[in-house]
């Protein structure tokens, strides 16, 4: 199947043949769960799909060991077309568009109606991922708060959750939220908060969702968080092909790894996996309004 022209190499996705190709050794792949899950934030493209072939082999890979759906997402508008492109080619693939914070000032004028036009198309689930990230050195912070207001609007013209990507910037984000009015949904993706920030977003009726990092041996604030969340408001993702989780970390991530995830969370609350995995998958497919259509 062919793609189209704005989501080929132009995407500065490097392709399996470019140079730059991850090249860490891919995770092992965890057991098979008995339960089904979704992975609420990926990155198909990161991960090394370009073609429909490609969606295809990692969405099986995935449905291998029980992962039956992901959301891909966007990082710059070159990867919100391909993204959007790539809902259409699998039955059990969803979008999510919008500019990654440290990519802020690259959103015009051509680049906001281009997501305006994305927004509206039946299978992009969620705007973002979008928010704050004061850890990297890239967009300066005004531009980063003036495109997280506007992406926060464009989620609530459309009625589509807010992916939200928040990196050392947590008072800020919910602040903004606050003046902006926020959406009837929204997701943090990647959740890094401590167990503050977390009741303090459960409070507020955000979901939160959670990477690698929770199954992580040193990250005990953030897995305290993870045992206060009630599974209503919870949602799990890989963020392939970065965070993978432990025991693989520092292999390449996909989607058929989420299954460790699960399980490190299923063991900080003292649950059955399978007891977690039906709550998660039923979360994520209220919020991003799949209704349990994940098929074939």
């Amino acid at each position: 199947m062919s793609i189209p022209a704005s989501a080929d190499s132009a995407r500065g996705v490097p392709l399996p043949t470019e140079p730059g190709i991850d090249t860490r050794k891919a995770a092992d792949p965890p057991a098979p769960l008995e339960c089904e899950i979704i992975d609420a934030h990926t990155h198909l493209d990161a991960c090394g799909c370009v073609s429909a072939d490609d969606i295809a082999a990692v969405m099986d890979r995935a449905k291998s060991v029980g992962v039956v759906g992901a959301v891909t997402v966007a990082d710059d508008l070159d990867s919100a077309i391909w993204a959007a492109w790539a809902a259409t080619q699998h039955p059990n693939v969803y979008a999510a568009i919008g500019l990654h914070p440290t990519r802020a000032d690259m959103l015009d004028t051509a680049a906001r109606s281009t997501l305006e036009k994305l927004a509206c198309q039946p299978k992009v689930v969620a705007i973002g991922e979008t928010g704050l990230d004061y850890y990297w050195d890239a967009a300066d912070r005004a531009a980063q708060r003036e495109a997280f207001a506007w992406h926060i609007d464009l989620a609530k013209r459309n009625q589509k959750p807010l992916m939200i990507h928040d990196r050392e910037a947590h008072d800020d984000v919910l602040e903004i939220l606050r003046a902006e009015g926020a959406p009837d949904v929204v997701i943090f993706h990647c959740f890094s908060g401590d167990a503050a920030m977390a009741r303090v977003c459960v409070d507020k009726g955000y979901i939160l969702s959670f990477a690698g990092p929770v199954s992580f041996k040193n990250s005990r604030d953030l897995q305290e968080a993870a045992t206060l969340i009630p599974p209503a408001q919870m949602m799990l993702e890989t963020d392939a092909p970065f965070l993978t989780p432990h025991p693989q970390r520092g292999r390449r991530n996909e989607p058929y790894a989420l299954p460790y995830t699960l399980r490190a969370v299923a063991a900080l609350r003292n649950v059955d996996e399978n007891e977690l995995g039906a709550a998660v998958i039923a979360t994520t497919r209220r919020v991003y309004g799949l209704g349990g259509s994940e098929r074939g």
